[in-house]
């Protein structure tokens, strides 16, 4: 299986693009995979017939898991299709590929494993459906979700991180007669990336203590600074003000640029700032790494940049990990308010909400009131309060409203 990024633990084959039997050339994709919501086409390593497929479409392997085995003859010993024949008697046959047969049951990925070592669950007790029964991370997880996962000992004390929830009786959820009600319906399964969303927001619901904290600010520096820079070939949003303030802000309150590794909080030296970009089927969260070193025209155009190579199915699998903090825009679509999932193990995600203008008391210069229209907007910032508390999460909010209300670039 080639190399799909070093912070990816496992795919799942979504199509193959060749059959058994059908001739492949090297390079030429064989089948595509899904990795943490990247799709990847996966090249043949070496040009000849496909001869078996070990992985089927909809599978999860772990990264170094054989797919396929590539071989000079058919399935059944046959020549390749449009290759003229067996070859002269007495030539050595090629040997094919030959995947291992090894037990890949006792096999855990480093996510699965670190996700069972913080909820204190016996992977010996759950049940896999990886290759050779190997646990996979959705299999893990649904465990988690329904109740049946079982810590190391039995009756054993709940850890700091376990919800104490457990999903009612299955026959007490729903009564069919009022189903009927609803009338016709049309049912379909969960696509690859809308199954991987799902899985990491019910982890981080369940990891994460989550808090929000809303802040209010106003954009009117803001709007005559993109004013004086209009014409620019970055022409930068609001967004991109708002990613200079929350970069300078990070630096001044360090634990907001942090994960959870654990019982440790592992702080950042660089911002590796992730913008979550919505895609038709589905969100997905590119890096910008060292944000820290860009100005609001570098952060626009690379903003942009990941945008373009998100929508056009171009992003490699390591451009969505290793963020440190995440901004996403649902304001871009009219959106008010708020309160965005922490993308795991980050401890902090800010949601930038619609900037509209609206009246607002100013003070008139002389001691008194006056009302004003002004692009106003709302920050929303959801935060883990394992890592922090709220005073410090005010304190980074205010800071950051104080960036774009001074118009920092």
């Amino acid at each position: 299986m080639p190399r799909m990024g070093v912070s990816v633990a496992d795919g799942t084959v979504t199509e193959w693009r060749k059959r058994v039997g059908e001739a492949i050339e090297p390079d030429e994709t064989v089948c595509d995979v899904t990795t943490d919501k990247i799709d990847v086409e996966i090249p043949a390593p070496a040009g000849g017939v496909l001869t078996r497929i070990l992985v089927d479409a909809g599978e999860t392997v772990a990264v170094g898991t054989v797919l396929a085995e590539i071989g000079s003859s058919g399935p059944e010993g046959e020549a390749p299709p449009d290759e003229g024949g067996p070859s002269e008697p007495g030539a050595p046959k090629p040997e094919p590929e030959v995947a291992a047969e090894i037990d890949r049951s006792s096999f855990v990925s480093p996510v699965v494993r670190r996700i069972a070592d913080e909820h204190g669950i016996d992977l010996s007790r759950v049940e896999g459906h990886g290759v050779g029964g190997r646990v996979r991370k959705a299999d893990l997880l649904v465990a988690l979700a329904d109740g049946t996962a079982q810590t190391a000992a039995d009756g054993g004390p709940t850890l700091h991180s376990d919800s104490p929830y457990r999903p009612d009786d299955p026959a007490l959820e729903r009564d069919e007669g009022v189903a009927e009600l609803a009338g016709p319906t049309r049912r379909e399964p969960l696509g690859p990336m809308r199954r991987a969303i799902a899985s990491h927001m019910l982890a981080s619901r369940r990891t994460s203590a989550h808090c929000t904290t809303i802040a209010e600010a106003d954009f009117s520096a803001v709007a005559a600074r993109r004013r004086e820079m209009e014409g620019r070939r970055s022409g930068p949003t609001y967004l991109a003000f708002v990613a200079r303030a929350v970069v300078a802000a990070l630096g001044r309150h360090p634990i907001l640029n942090a994960s959870i590794d654990g019982e440790e909080i592992v702080h950042h030296d660089d911002v590796n700032l992730g913008i979550a970009v919505a895609l038709d089927e589905g969100l997905v969260v590119p890096v910008i790494r060292r944000a820290q070193r860009l100005s609001v025209e570098g952060l626009a155009e690379e903003i942009a940049g990941l945008a373009d190579r998100a929508r056009d199915g171009r992003l490699a699998p390591d451009d969505t990990h290793g963020g440190t903090f995440t901004i996403t825009n649902p304001g871009q679509f009219g959106a008010i308010l708020a309160t965005p999932i922490i993308n795991q193990p980050q401890v902090a995600i800010l949601d930038l909400e619609a900037v509209v203008k609206r009246p607002v008391a100013i003070g008139d210069g002389s001691g008194g009131d006056a009302v004003s229209i002004r692009p106003m907007g709302y920050l929303c910032m959801s935060w883990d309060h394992r890592a922090l508390d709220g005073a410090e999460a005010a304190r980074f909010l205010a800071d950051v409203r104080s960036g774009i209300e001074r118009g920092d670039d």
